[in-house]
């Protein structure tokens, strides 16, 4: 009930009651929504790497390691994983080691994985099927699954081979720098499909 008084007149209005029930329910799911927006928001902060990659493959690799820059890759509505694009101090070169890590966001398997980057690989112009072929089964020998939280580091050494680990545990390698060269241009090339994500990588 709600008073009010004019002219010394005391005036009594009540509340309707459909309308009280409506606040109380908004004032309720109101709460929940911010209550599952905290518990989201702390699952994210302790699962390693789904906010951000981790630097500890590249610092085996490069001297004073540091990070170039980053992006999230999206597909549709999907964020599919965060990359981050490691090299030394004086910058990133494809002549140079540095490091790409790939934080997933989502459930992927490791055969779709190899078959992305083959794909990827093609479109940017190479057509030697019979390489494509051997590198294909090359990489689809290590490539695992992921889920949410997971990721993979691709790592350019001095030598021009290409090495691959989930989380710090190396998994694979290619020797082969021609290899390395196409592997890493799905990100860092300029014919690569996703641009804004390339750019984001190298901090322009």
């Amino acid at each position: 009930m709600k008073n009010s008084s004019a002219c010394g007149v005391s005036i009594s209005h009540p509340v309707p009651e459909p309308f009280a029930a409506g606040a109380r329910t908004f004032c309720r799911w109101k709460c929940n929504m911010l209550k599952m927006v905290a518990a989201i928001l702390a699952v994210m902060l302790m699962i390693p790497g789904a906010l951000s990659a981790n630097p500890a493959v590249a610092e085996r690799y490069i001297p004073e390691a540091r990070k170039i820059g980053d992006g999230v890759l999206t597909y549709w509505l999907w964020d599919v994983y965060r990359a981050t694009l490691y090299a030394s101090a004086e910058g990133w070169s494809a002549d140079a080691p540095f490091a790409l890590s790939l934080a997933y966001l989502r459930a992927l398997k490791g055969g779709d994985i190899a078959e992305r980057t083959i794909s990827e690989i093609r479109d940017q112009g190479f057509s030697d099927e019979k390489t494509l072929t051997t590198w294909a089964a090359r990489i689809g020998k290590f490539f695992p699954d992921v889920v949410d939280g997971d990721s993979l580091t691709a790592v350019r050494d001095r030598a021009g081979r290409t090495l691959f680990y989930s989380g710090v545990q190396r998994i694979g390698m290619v020797d082969d720098p021609i290899f390395s060269r196409c592997f890493f241009d799905i990100w860092l090339g300029e014919k690569t499909s996703e641009p804004k994500l390339r750019r984001a990588l190298l901090g322009r």
